[in-house]
């Protein structure tokens, strides 16, 4: 969902109808400057409106969404996307080198799953889990690990608590990446699917060579 796009195709409508009804005001039908510039911003109120509706009904024949369907999922992205912002820059304070890569790989998976659903809505009811639990507890283990981290001076405590916490993370981490595979298996079924096609014509075009190969050396 391109939110870019969608706004500036609106507001493109919006003032495009504002100009063209306060000219025809104006010019054609004799109205006060006061009077056109009313008449202005009354028609780009109706042309952005309008825009919108044909917009909104464009992206729900495309995503194959009903209405309530896409502003739920729109809803849960506009809560995910500071979830998200915290998690970043939870796992960027963590100065733990050890464990560089894994809070990579984790900011690398999450912001694929945003992304993802970002640009194929249907997509967020193949990652659910990932929205409504796993996101939520990544982001409370990273924002303790890294305040717990912080601490110039660490007791076994907080290095039992800190030893515990990693070792969650990398579990959770495994979780997050089932849900990027969940996400993408429609996908890898339809690839298996065309590439057996694609194997069944290949086998079917090379028996077809050999029987014509055949022939011409029966005919001699």
């Amino acid at each position: 969902m391109n939110w870019f796009l969608a706004l500036f195709v609106k507001v493109f409508s919006a003032i495009n109808t504002m100009v063209i009804v306060w000219l025809l005001s104006f010019f054609a039908f004799d109205q006060s400057f006061l009077l056109s510039s009313g008449f202005a911003a009354g028609g780009a109120v109706i042309g952005y409106t309008m825009t919108a509706m044909l917009w909104n009904y464009r992206m729900l024949r495309k995503y194959k969404l009903t209405r309530s369907e896409f502003k739920y999922i729109k809803k849960n992205l506009n809560e995910a996307k500071p979830k998200i912002y915290r998690l970043q820059k939870s796992l960027f304070s963590i100065r733990d080198i050890p464990t560089l890569k894994q809070r990579m790989e984790l900011t690398k998976i999450t912001r694929k799953i945003y992304s993802m659903t970002k640009k194929e809505p249907r997509r967020f009811f193949q990652a659910e889990r990932f929205y409504f639990s796993h996101l939520d507890s990544a982001v409370e283990l990273t924002e303790k690990y890294a305040f717990l981290s912080g601490q110039p001076k660490k007791n076994w405590e907080i290095q039992d608590s800190l030893s515990e916490t990693r070792r969650t993370l990398k579990e959770l981490t495994e979780y997050i990446e089932e849900d990027l595979y969940h996400m993408i298996s429609d996908d890898v079924d339809q690839l298996k699917f065309e590439l057996d096609v694609a194997k069944h014509s290949i086998k079917t075009l090379k028996d077809s060579k050999l029987e014509t190969k055949a022939g011409d050396y029966n005919e001699r």
